[in-house]
């Protein structure tokens, strides 16, 4: 088994050199609207913005904002398989602008936008970050009603284009068998509050701390959801061999999922300056990646000796590692480890699998 990964440095407002419905799931964050640290790249892209800024017009600034938004949503309709899903991480902000302090709801502002589209929203999840900020409130401290509670989640929106996606051939349904996940996860990932860390990485280092060649005017630091969220996401609304998307790919999170995953991907990223951090990233996959898989195989084994230790017995069997697993549609799972990393060309890389059978319980 093979898989394949680009990707593209471009403007996400335009993808029409991506075939329509050629695009199985999209995860992805963008930058946020009224977020400070995002205010100079839409400032780039929306100049007529600026003014408003400066006279401190909030709904203006976050309706111009969004405007740098909206075309990326369509073009991800038109691009996205129907039965396809979407997925936009996205945090509300909070901000003084002149003489008010309010909150800006960018879900809902993405929800009405993607809606509107054609988009049929599913159930969401809300991303509660872990934070160890000892105020949790901002505004008048201890007096009221001037103080204001923190902001400590993100969202996951989740939207499928048209109706669910049909497995009609031997093959297809085949492939989906074997890339169901266990049942302990599906109690964990189908919650609708997540509770972990986010990820903050900073742009002038690599992995491990060893500094990565970025041009001066890329920005210091990375808003990166972690690869926990892209990694739990692409497994449950995708399958093997299924073409992942990030219009935003940033430090290239999503790809890395992917790769993990025995997806395909493609990245698109207006900033060159990460191409370094991306690359870095990428060359390491193989052991990184495989270590998280053993994880997860181990967390299963962790998971069968509890349930044995409690009495209560698993019913059947996986094919292929031989262990035992709660319910029938967990028996055909098999996760492909990576076997070798292939640079086809410049930011096109090229990931080969094989089967790992020598886990047994």
């Amino acid at each position: 088994m093979q898989s394949n990964h680009r990707l593209r440095i471009a403007d996400a407002r335009d993808l029409s050199e991506i075939d329509s419905e050629s695009v199985d799931l999209v995860v992805t964050s963008p930058p946020y609207p009224m977020i400070e640290m995002w205010d100079e790249l839409f400032l780039r892209l929306q100049p007529e913005i600026r003014k408003a800024l400066a006279q401190g017009e909030g709904q203006a600034v976050f309706e111009g904002m969004h405007a740098v938004l909206d075309p990326v949503w369509r073009a991800l309709y038109r691009i996205i398989r129907k039965g396809g899903i979407l997925c936009i991480n996205v945090g509300d902000a909070t901000r003084s602008l002149g003489p008010s302090f309010r909150l800006y709801p960018n879900h809902a502002r993405i929800i009405s936008s993607c809606t509107d589209l054609g988009f049929q929203m599913l159930p969401e999840i809300l991303w509660r970050k872990q934070t160890n900020a000892p105020n949790k409130f901002i505004g008048s401290g201890t007096l009221p009603p001037g103080a204001y509670v923190t902001l400590e989640h993100e969202w996951i929106l989740i939207f499928r284009k048209s109706k669910p996606r049909e497995f009609t051939t031997p093959e297809e349904r085949r492939n989906r068998r074997e890339s169901a996940f266990f049942w302990e996860e599906r109690n964990i990932w189908f919650s609708d509050v997540w509770d972990f860390k986010g990820a903050r990485q900073h742009l002038g280092e690599r992995a491990g701390g060893k500094p990565s060649a970025l041009r001066r005017d890329t920005r210091s630091r990375s808003a990166a959801f972690p690869f926990e969220m892209a990694y739990r996401l692409i497994n449950m609304f995708s399958v093997k061999g299924d073409l992942v998307m990030d219009p935003f790919a940033g430090c290239g999170t999503t790809l890395l999922a992917a790769m993990c995953a025995g997806r395909d991907s493609l990245g698109i990223e207006i900033e060159d300056g990460l191409i370094p951090f991306i690359q870095a990233q990428v060359n390491g996959i193989v052991p990184s990646a495989n270590e998280r898989i053993l994880e997860r195989l181990e967390r299963h084994r962790l998971f069968v000796e509890e349930r044995r230790r409690s009495g209560r017995e698993l019913k059947y069997m996986n094919r292929f590692y031989n262990f035992p697993v709660v319910s029938r549609q967990e028996q055909e799972i098999l996760i492909d480890h990576l076997s070798a990393l292939t640079r086809v060309a410049d930011l096109n890389w090229r990931i080969d699998y094989s089967p790992d059978l020598t886990l047994r319980l």
